[in-house]
């Protein structure tokens, strides 16, 4: 299995960006995908999960500003994020499950 991100960035404060996570190699669809972020001296952290229902959650820091999609026919989870803060700087990591597979991260920095 292959979790294939892109979409990462520089973006000024208040811009918007868009990332992409593809699944390939597999022919089912996860019950669960999803995006974490890591960034600089923190705990990796959950951003926003995805069920094959449509079911979401989100980190409170995020509400109302990310917000996150799949297409179970391609195996891609997205996540659009507006209004982006300087404090949303980090690696974001794809997440799959079960069984569980990680991406190898995109850089998204905001900065002015």
């Amino acid at each position: 299995v292959q979790l294939v991100e892109s979409g990462g960035g520089l973006v000024q404060p208040g811009g918007s960006l868009t990332l992409s996570c593809a699944a390939s190699g597999i022919i089912f669809s996860f019950d669960r995908m999803g995006w974490y972020r890591q960034a600089p001296g923190k705990e990796r952290e959950l951003v926003a999960s995805i069920t094959t229902g449509s079911s979401t959650n989100y980190a409170y820091s995020v509400k109302g500003r990310f917000t996150i999609s799949r297409d179970n026919f391609k195996n891609t989870v997205y996540l659009q994020m507006n209004s982006l803060k300087l404090e949303d700087t980090a690696v974001y990591y794809c997440n799959v499950r079960w069984p569980e597979y990680w991406g190898q991260g995109t850089q998204v920095t905001v900065s002015s």
